[in-house]
């Protein structure tokens, strides 16, 4: 026996007849005797007060009806049945009695007038009652019959259905019935009487069937209660055993109470349905329950079992142990007591996590210690070996909760966990590898149930403490002041939160869980976990994390921990280190993974917009060893390209252009000017450098392009940042033609620019693309005055090549002059290479060309006819005809074919000119067919337009009725000829007319006269 869940009390010592039933009704016993008689008894007390005493009412929901106290015979019943009375029950919500005697019979209450009587269940041996819907269901030999009460004082017979053999028990399950028969239980639908075969019974007791409160149903087999559903199917949640076979089985709240041979024998209903108390009482024929109490009916006496308070018995459930039952009990408790019950519940459950930690249960110990709501402070203590921040706030864990026992319990789970985590070599001198083994695997599984505990602890904690840092911001920011936190009981403040003090219990909680959990993970190996945990919202201490981590060289769990306390110089100080070390064959560290420069990039990204001097600062070391990644950190990360440039130039000038080049190749217009134009002077000078070098060695080919000078030539020609004044001025008079022309291009002497294609490159396919580009650019310009004109340019270079030639080098000649009073001569860039390529004097040459200034020329124009006579009476001898010929023939449409016939000279030979001549002449009588077209179309179209216009005028319809008057007289048209005006509406007698006509004529005449 566990526990006293009821106590026995003798309420009637002896009954002069025989007791056949046993029924309460308020606060009497209803005796059905033998001989047919009804003895009431009531409480031998005067005043029959039905409420519990005092001392129990605090343990049950329920009014106890019966009392605890000897009873007495109030009166008897004679005659209140023919035979004896088989079984009782008061139907409450009826006000009735039901009996089961000859037949069933229904009395009123509390006169015990009968009030109807069903004759059909003459010989009735077992019934049922659903009192929700007022169903009866009896059986008597091989039939089943099933009434409805009417709402007054009759039944209706509603079915009657036969069944294999004689029914021995019975139960309404839901809108069927359970029936057991000799041999097996089955489940009777009682809308069609279709039978369905649950499980054959027993072999030794008769069939059982018992009702539960949850609508299912519990079936004897012999000793065995089996679980069944409504629809008679097996429920998992295994069955009871019962001492001996009973006979009888009632259940009350928790307990299953059943009948047997020798005693009373009460079994909790919860797995794995342990015995709760034996109850001996002799001779015992019937178990009922009334409310909260059991009435036990012997063949002359009457007992009652009345629970034990259940304080009383959570108090005994949990000095023996069984903390399961104690808890369950507490649920019982009223809500009036409320504050008591969860007091006890709380006890309860620390005490039972205590026991299951000492016995090695540790995830089942910390869902206890989670279900009793038990500060995290006090679960933390049992583990010594993770340190937490001390508090200055909260509570020590001793006087956090009041457990109720004594003082060496907890000290000694202290103690076994102690073993557990941190076995001494000392106190086992003798421990074997097995031994040791355990140890192991039990100080895993403690940090693992003390893992899962903190993470079902910390939703709300951080919760709580995330709730009051923004409540302090949002006050802090209105210009209230709040105290420092004390530096002894704070340890170092992490800069992401360093103006939210740590000074409440909340978030001091928080960072002791965040701290602990962090522990837990990285002991138990889940590092993975530990750093997801650093990179959400976090309250772990940094110094206690940080000497942790650094202890067990967790370094990625570290940089996490200083990446999310915005402690980034200390986070890319330590990745650095990591870095060499990676890159070293014997690290003075152990790494758990190699780190490289990428890593220290990808930190950097989200700093960009934060802190991007630091980014400089740490990006500088890894663009030797990835300049591309870390060029486009900078222009992913939208740091002011002028900041990376001067930082580039002063740190690392050989990646200047690098960096340039990738910013104009991403966004043209995402640099500035000044930017362009610096990305073209590091070309420039690196050009100038290569044609120095060749030119000391006397290998310098016009014709010739490093990978450098083709970027200077596509930078000239793409971007417009830059001044092509500077530049013209730093060029050398007999080298970089093709710079110079297009930098000519640049400020529109196209002349100029050609002649250097034409006379310096001999390259007359770049003059043709330059003209190209020139029409291109021309024809989106509506204001300029021929389009064509740049290819006439063109061609009087050809045929004129002494004139252009002598305009070209009195341009050169001036440009030289000014190099010679403004900047230093090609030889002194040669002589800075020497002395270390492009270094500060370079970068100040550079700067000091821009400021030069210089004016050239802009205007070029078309030859005019005056200048086409004098090339034309020019001599000859030199002119490109052949070329200017193929300019002709290749680009004819372009060129006006006049001004073009006036510059050739007179010897030109028509058969040349029919490549030219051909497809212009083409052309134009082409263009003058489709104008005639176009005129005769517009004139067709003009001429069918009048014609519509007529037809609709001529169509008009005027209607004259009875009203219809002349404009001119005024009197009705009737059946007179009228005329119409061309308006359409004005109508007039044809004779009113006619002589408005004359009039107006008349006095024509006389104003001629």
């Amino acid at each position: 026996m566990v526990h006293n869940a009821y106590d026995s009390y003798e309420l009637v010592g002896y009954c002069p007849t025989k007791i056949d039933s046993v029924e309460s009704y308020g606060s009497k016993l209803l005796l059905g005797c033998s001989d047919g008689s009804l003895r009431i008894y009531a409480p031998e007390s005067a005043d029959s007060d039905q409420s519990p005493p005092p001392s129990d009412r605090h343990y049950h929901s329920e009014t106890l009806d019966l009392l605890k106290e000897p009873y007495s015979q109030e009166r008897t019943i004679s005659g209140f049945s023919k035979k004896p009375i088989l079984a009782m029950e008061i139907l409450r919500s009826k006000e009735l009695l039901l009996s089961l005697s000859e037949s069933i019979a229904f009395h009123k209450l509390p006169s015990f007038e009968t009030i109807a009587v069903i004759t059909k269940a003459k010989g009735a041996n077992v019934y049922s009652w659903d009192d929700r819907r007022g169903y009866l269901c009896f059986a008597r030999q091989k039939r089943v019959c099933i009434f409805r009460h009417d709402g007054g004082w009759g039944f209706v017979e509603v079915k009657e259905y036969g069944v294999p053999d004689t029914v021995k028990s019975m139960s309404w399950c839901g809108e069927n019935i359970c029936i057991g028969i000799r041999r097996e239980y089955m489940i009777l639908n009682a809308s069609n009487g279709a039978l369905s075969e649950v499980f054959p019974s027993g072999r030794i007791a008769p069939p059982l069937v018992v009702s539960l409160p949850s609508g299912e149903l519990l079936l004897g087999k012999d000793n065995i209660g089996v679980f069944v559903d409504q629809n008679g199917k097996l429920l998992q949640d295994g069955r009871i055993c019962w001492s001996e076979a009973p006979s009888e089985i009632i259940i009350q709240k928790l307990y299953a109470i059943a009948l047997l041979p020798r005693y009373v024998e009460i079994r909790s209903l919860r797995a794995p349905y342990p015995l709760i108390q034996t109850v001996v009482l002799r001779n015992v024929r019937h178990v009922i329950k009334s409310n909260g109490v059991v009435i036990v009916s012997l063949e002359n006496s009457v007992h009652g079992l009345f629970p034990v308070p259940l304080g009383a018995q959570i108090v005994q459930l949990t000095a023996s142990g069984n903390f399961e039952e104690a808890l369950a009990l507490c649920k019982l408790l009223p809500p009036e007591d409320s504050s008591l019950r969860a007091a006890k519940d709380s006890s309860i459950h620390i005490r039972y996590a205590h026991h299951l930690f000492e016995n090695g249960n540790y995830e089942e110990a910390m869902e206890h210690f989670l279900a009793s709501q038990i500060d995290i402070m006090y679960v933390l203590s049992l583990y010594p070996s993770i340190i937490v921040p001390q508090s200055t706030v909260l509570p020590e864990p001793d006087k956090l909760v009041d457990v109720g026992w004594d003082a060496s319990d907890p000290s000694r789970g202290s103690s076994a966990l102690s073993d557990d985590m941190e076995s001494s070599p000392t106190a086992h001198m003798e421990f074997d590898e097995n031994a040791d083994l355990e140890s192991k695997k039990m100080s895993h599984n403690a940090l693992m149930a003390i893992i899962k505990f903190l993470q079902k602890k910390r939703f709300s904690v951080v919760e709580k403490a995330a709730a009051e840092g923004t409540n302090e911001a949002v006050l802090d920011a209105v210009g209230t002041n709040f105290r420092s936190f004390d530096s002894k009981g704070a340890n170092k403040s992490n800069k992401g939160r360093s103006s939210i003090p740590l000074s409440s219990a909340a978030r001091e909680r928080a960072a002791m869980l965040d701290t602990a959990l962090l522990q837990a993970l990285i002991l138990t190996g889940q590092f993975s976990a530990a750093v997801e945990l650093l990179k959400g919202l976090n309250y772990c201490d940094v110094k206690i994390s940080e000497e942790f981590l650094q202890k067990r060289n967790q370094y990625t769990a570290l940089l996490e921990l200083y990446k999310c306390n915005d402690m980034h110089r200390e986070a890319l100080e330590l990745l650095q280190q990591l870095v060499e070390e990676s890159k070293s064959e014997k690290p003075q560290v152990e790494l758990t993974q190699k780190f490289t420069p990428e890593m220290i990039l990808e930190y950097l990204k989200p700093l960009c917009s934060t802190d991007p001097m630091l980014v400089l600062e740490f990006s500088m070391p890894i663009l030797e060893s990835c300049p591309t990644q870390a060029i486009e950190l900078f222009l992913s990360g939208n740091i002011p390209a002028d900041l990376v440039n001067s930082y580039l130039k002063q740190h690392a000038p050989n990646l200047q252009a690098r960096y340039l080049e990738l910013m104009l190749s991403m966004n043209e217009n995402g640099i500035s000017r000044n930017l362009q134009n610096e990305m073209v002077q590091i070309y420039l000078s690196e050009v100038f450098d290569w044609y120095a070098e060749l030119s000391s060695q006397d290998k310098w080919d016009e014709k010739a392009y490093s990978p450098t000078r083709k970027k200077l030539l596509s930078a000239l020609d793409s971007i417009s940042g830059y001044n092509p004044e500077a530049l013209l001025k730093r060029l050398p008079a007999e080298a970089l033609y093709e710079e110079r022309a297009i930098l000519l291009g640049k400020l529109n002497r196209h002349e100029l620019a050609l002649s250097l294609y034409v006379h310096k490159l001999h390259v007359p396919e770049l003059a043709l693309s330059y003209c190209d580009r020139v029409y291109a650019s021309q024809l989106h310009q509506p204001s300029a005055k021929s389009h064509g004109s740049i290819y006439l340019t063109l061609l009087q270079i050809y045929l004129n090549p002494q004139r252009t030639t002598r305009d070209f080098e009195k341009c050169i000649s001036n440009l030289v002059s000014s190099q010679n009073t403004g900047i230093p001569k090609v030889s002194s860039v040669s002589s800075v290479k020497g002395k270390g390529g492009r270094s500060a004097r370079k970068i100040a040459e550079i700067e000091g060309a821009e400021d030069m200034q210089f004016n050239l020329s802009s205007t070029d124009t078309a030859k005019s006819d005056g200048d086409a006579e004098e090339t034309s009476n020019e001599g000859g001898s030199n002119i490109m005809l052949d070329e200017a010929l193929d300019l002709l023939s290749q680009r004819w449409e372009r060129i006006n074919g006049a001004q073009a016939l006036k510059l050739l000279p007179k010897e030109t030979k028509l058969k040349n000119l029919i490549p030219f001549l051909g497809p212009l002449l083409r052309k134009s009588s082409e263009a003058y067919r489709n104008f005639s077209v176009i005129k005769r179309l517009r004139q067709s179209e003009n001429l069918h337009q009048v014609k519509d216009e007529l037809y609709n005028q001529r169509k008009a319809v005027v209607k004259i009725t009875g009203d219809s008057t002349c404009s001119l007289c005024h009197k009705k048209i009737g059946t007179s000829v009228f005329a119409v005006y061309p308006n359409g509406k004005t109508l007039v007698h044809f004779v009113c007319f006619r002589d408005s006509q004359n009039m107006k004529a008349g006095k024509g005449s006389q104003l001629r006269r």
